[in-house]
C-alpha cells in the first residue's frame, strides 16, 4: 500500500499576503490621487496610516508561514515571501514618518529670520480636518527652531535689488516654486503736458500760429515698466508655494528682498499647508533654494 503524504496549506500565510497586497493597492493609489488628484493632505495622512496598518498586521501572519513551512513543511512559502515583500513600502514609509516625528521639533513655520520673519502677503487657509495645529507662531518655537537648525540663515549679496529678484525668480522656477504676482509693475511717470487744441477752421488767420507744435506723449501705462515691484517700506516680498516631489505635499513659502546700502539681504519663510509638523521638509526647502541661489548669483558676478 502506497502512503502518500499531504501537504498543509498554511492559511496565516495567504491572509498575510492578501492584506500585504490590499495595504499596497491602497499605499500607491493614495500617493496618486494627492500627487495628480483632488486628495487632501489629511486624508493621504490617514490612508497611508491605513495601508501602514495593514502592512502590519500582515508581518506577523507572513512571520507564521514561515514557522509552519519550516515545522511541518506547510505549503505558503511563496505566500509569506509575496507579503513581505508588499508590505516593505508602506511600513517604511510610515516608520520614518514617525520617525521624523519623534525626532524633530514640532515646527510647521520655519523662517532665515526668527526675530524678524518675513510677513504673508496674502493668509493662506486650508482646512486642516483632523490635523488640527496653532496658528500662531510662538518665541518657544522659533526658540526650538534656532537649536534644530543652526544653519538656517538669511543670504546678503552685493548686488542691486533687481538683479536679486531675477535670481530668485529664476531659481524658483528650476526648483518647482511658483511665484504669485511677479509680473513688473509699470513705472509711474508724470502726466504728459497739456496739448493745445487745434485751431478752428474759422477765424484761424487773425490767431497767432506756434512756432513748436507740441508732441503728444504716450499714456503712462505704457510706459517702460520698472525692474521689480518695491514694496512701500522698501522691502520686496515674493509669496509662492511648492510641492515636494514624491508625495507632493504641499508648503507656502515667501521670500523678502531687502536693499540695504549696495547690498541686498535675502530671507525667506516656509511653512507646510498642513498639519502640526513639516517633518524637517521645510527647513530642506529653504537649504535647497538658498543653496541654489548661491550657486546663481556667483555664477552672474563671474561673468
Amino acid at each position: 500500500m502506497t502512503v502518500r503524504f499531504v501537504r498543509p496549506v498554511s492559511r496565516a500565510a495567504h491572509a498575510g499576503k492578501r492584506l500585504a497586497e490590499g495595504g499596497l493597492v491602497l499605499f500607491v493609489l493614495a500617493i496618486l490621487a494627492h500627487r495628480f488628484g483632488p486628495l487632501s493632505t489629511p486624508h493621504l495622512v490617514a490612508l497611508l496610516l491605513a495601508a501602514g496598518a495593514l502592512a502590519a498586521l500582515s508581518v506577523p501572519l507572513a512571520l507564521r508561514g514561515l514557522v509552519q513551512l519550516w515545522q511541518v513543511g506547510a505549503l505558503g512559502g511563496i505566500a509569506s515571501l509575496k507579503a513581505l515583500i508588499c508590505a516593505l513600502p508602506p511600513l517604511a514609509l510610515v516608520a520614518y514618518g514617525l520617525f521624523l516625528y519623534q525626532s524633530l521639533p514640532r515646527l510647521y513655520d520655519v523662517t532665515t529670520d526668527p526675530d524678524d520673519p518675513p510677513a504673508w502677503k496674502m493668509p493662506v487657509e486650508a482646512a486642516q480636518i483632523w490635523l488640527p495645529r496653532s496658528f500662531v507662531v510662538s518665541s518657544a518655537d522659533r526658540d526650538r527652531q534656532r537649536l534644530a537648525y543652526p544653519a538656517l540663515t538669511g543670504r546678503r549679496y552685493e548686488g542691486a535689488l533687481d538683479r536679486v529678484y531675477e535670481a530668485v525668480i529664476k531659481v524658483g522656477k528650476e526648483n518647482r516654486i511658483h511665484f504669485q504676482n511677479t509680473r513688473r509693475m509699470a513705472a509711474r511717470g508724470a502726466a504728459p503736458p497739456a496739448v493745445e487744441k487745434a485751431l478752428p477752421a474759422t477765424g484761424s488767420a487773425n490767431r497767432p500760429v506756434p512756432d513748436v507744435i507740441p508732441v503728444p506723449l504716450p499714456r503712462p501705462s505704457l510706459i517702460e515698466p520698472s525692474p521689480v515691484p518695491v514694496a512701500d517700506n522698501g522691502d520686496l516680498l515674493l509669496q509662492g508655494d511648492t510641492r515636494t516631489l514624491i508625495l507632493g505635499l504641499p508648503f507656502d513659502l515667501v521670500v523678502r528682498l531687502r536693499e540695504e546700502e549696495e547690498t541686498t539681504l535675502v530671507d525667506m519663510r516656509v511653512a507646510s499647508r498642513f498639519g502640526p509638523h513639516d517633518l524637517g521638509q521645510g527647513a530642506e526647502i529653504a537649504e535647497v533654494f538658498l543653496r541654489a541661489l548661491d550657486a546663481e548669483l556667483l555664477g552672474i558676478a563671474a561673468e
